[in-house]
């Protein structure tokens, strides 16, 4: 790790500098570190490359391709598991809001298959994506789905002002280089009372479903935060989004919340993990894994 390669920066949800290294995530990240908030409890890597660092990564190693053809890709969201995570999240949104005809944006498009079943005729949603890939958005385009190449806060400085009734962030908000700017960025193009789902798969707190080799690993640059449900509850009433909806998530790999925007985040709850508990998950977890994977 050099100092012109990586910044250290304070926790993304409450600002503090006060971090907990987790002592077993080197093992697993390539001896990077990972950090828990001593003040919030939020579990994030404090070392990372700059936005537009972690831009090119996924734009031009992650989701790279020749001709953007799907087959020809490093990697590809069309896989049966994230489609089934994606219709989870459709599913969940449409019993929590009424989205027949509304308009949405996804922010992190990716290859726009979420988009699709909101467009279907069940739906029939006024789809838009913002997607940092050049590749992902020639998909989007092949596909009739008008897009945004770039980042949330890029279409937010230079958007023509168009607002919608839903945004959505699918599998994608642990993957930004600040969670917080991201949903700042974010409540300004949602209409008032309108909505932002979240979908992840970080369940922190919640009985193992994996080995945590599955969950942490040395592309860490890639996925910088991992949330549990008073983390991802904070920082959408951080942002301005008052929580409506949850699943339940201690019986499922998903954590999907649903929140309503409001003028402010003030007055809303800002429920804390304690970071001691977290570090002692993190440990308990690794000592199941290894004493069941003993090669890791």
């Amino acid at each position: 790790m050099t100092a012109d390669t990586f910044t250290l920066y304070p926790c993304d949800l409450c600002g503090s500098a006060e971090l907990l290294e987790i002592p077993c995530a080197p093992h697993y990240m390539d001896g990077r570190p990972l950090h828990v908030c001593a003040e919030c409890g939020f579990v994030q890597a404090a070392y990372r490359r700059t936005p537009q660092a972690l831009q090119r990564m996924w734009a031009e190693e992650i989701y790279r391709a020749d001709d953007a053809k799907i087959s020809d890709r490093t990697y590809t969201a069309r896989i049966p598991a994230v489609v089934a995570r994606q219709t989870f999240a459709v599913e969940f949104l449409a019993d929590n809001v009424d989205i027949r005809g509304k308009s949405l944006c996804d922010i992190g498009a990716g290859e726009g298959q979420f988009l699709e079943m909101l467009r279907a005729p069940r739906f029939d949603m006024d789809v838009f994506g913002i997607e940092p890939s050049a590749e992902n958005c020639a998909i989007l385009d092949n596909l009739g789905i008008p897009n945004f190449p770039g980042t949330m806060e890029e279409y937010a400085a230079k958007s023509d002002g168009r607002i919608f009734d839903v945004a959505s962030l699918i599998w994608t908000l642990e993957n930004c280089q600040s969670a917080s700017g991201v949903l700042a960025a974010a409540h300004d193009v949602v209409k008032p009372g309108g909505h932002l789902v979240i979908a992840t798969g970080s369940r922190i707190g919640m009985p193992f479903k994996k080995p945590l080799q599955y969950y942490l690993g040395p592309n860490v640059d890639a996925h910088p935060f991992h949330f549990s449900a008073n983390a991802l509850t904070s920082l959408m009433h951080k942002a301005g989004f008052k929580v409506t909806a949850h699943n339940r998530f201690i019986d499922s790999d998903y954590l999907v919340l649903v929140g309503e925007r409001v003028e402010n985040g003030e007055g809303l709850a800002m429920p804390k993990d304690d970071a001691h508990d977290v570090v002692e998950f993190f440990e308990r977890w690794h000592r199941e894994t290894q004493t069941h994977y003993a090669d890791w």
